[in-house]
């Protein structure tokens, strides 16, 4: 990850080195309203995180203006405000994800802070935001608890130690984890899987959709997991059914975190379940994570022994 900076926008810090990460911030109404809103949640908790990275935020209008009348990041240069999404603030996002009009203009990510019942959540831009940060290996992280994970994935990743930012998010083994691949990227979740087969089967329990679930555990098996019991606790397949049980579970409190590898390239015929899942991720929004690409969950991977 990483990119070259546009001058223009460019916020230099008090050394003249520029930020070694670039972010946009999106923020649903709900989640920059008020003091306890998922927004300032986050910051609040990962100030020190932020700052240690050096992270660049572009924030779209209203995200940005929360954020100063919160007196959140006090202090705080590292800030790009784009305008509102109702002026474009979001499709510049959508841009810039995918190179800008000039490839200085790259952004690394996006924290897209989302309200599954706000309308914005569904708007093109939106869609289109997410998609291209699959299409282009970038993360598109949407829940409090996944923006939490994800500067703490950055600051392993970066060696870097902050106090009071290691906090327990390497600690999976009470957690259930879904795993869950579309047709084209499926070889993908194995090979993923098979890599990090020691860190995945410290999770208390794997669940997964029909096909991806049987392949998993063909997988565990070969490796000498116990013949008589699945690595994966398998439900039916997508287009039957799966995405909304494993959607139930994570509504239910029985699945913490989605790696979910998907297909930006395809129509997809069970569109709807698919967005079930995501949408049911961001219900619960301050106690699930997800990583819906082969980059996010091999950096998130990666990360466990930096």
């Amino acid at each position: 990850m990483g990119a070259a900076y546009h001058r223009s926008h460019l916020i230099m810090s008090s050394t003249g080195t520029p930020p070694s990460l670039r972010f946009g911030l999106v923020a649903s109404r709900l989640h920059r309203s008020g003091e306890q809103s998922g927004l300032a949640a986050w910051l609040r908790a990962c100030d020190a995180g932020i700052r240690a990275l050096g992270i660049e935020l572009h924030a779209v209008g209203g995200t940005a203006e929360a954020i100063d009348r919160l007196g959140l990041l006090a202090g705080y240069e590292k800030r790009v405000r784009y305008p509102s999404g109702r002026e474009g603030g979001v499709m510049r996002l959508v841009s810039r994800i995918a190179g800008g009009l000039d490839a200085a203009d790259a952004l690394d990510g996006v924290i897209y802070l989302i309200d599954p019942v706000d309308p914005t959540s569904l708007y093109p831009e939106t869609l289109a935001l997410k998609r291209q940060c699959v299409v282009h290996g970038k993360p598109f992280v949407s829940t409090v608890a996944g923006a939490q994970e994800w500067i703490a994935v950055e600051l392993a990743s970066a060696g870097l130690a902050v106090p009071g930012m290691a906090g327990d998010w390497r600690s999976i083994e009470a957690q259930t984890v879904a795993l869950i691949a579309h047709d084209a990227l499926k070889d993908r979740m194995v090979e993923f899987a098979s890599r990090h087969f020691e860190l995945l089967s410290r999770f208390a329990l794997r669940v997964g959709t029909g096909t991806t679930g049987g392949r998993l555990n063909d997988m565990a098996w070969a490796r000498g997991w116990p013949a008589d019991r699945p690595w994966v606790q398998r439900y039916q397949s997508g287009p039957l059914g799966g995405d909304a049980q494993i959607a139930e579970l994570v509504l239910e409190g029985r699945c913490q975190k989605a790696i979910f590898f998907e297909d930006p390239h395809v129509a997809r015929q069970h569109e709807a379940d698919i967005q079930l899942l995501e949408r049911a991720v961001c219900s619960v929004t301050r106690r699930t994570t997800c990583f819906n690409s082969p980059a996010m969950a091999g950096r998130w991977a990666a990360a466990f022994s930096g």
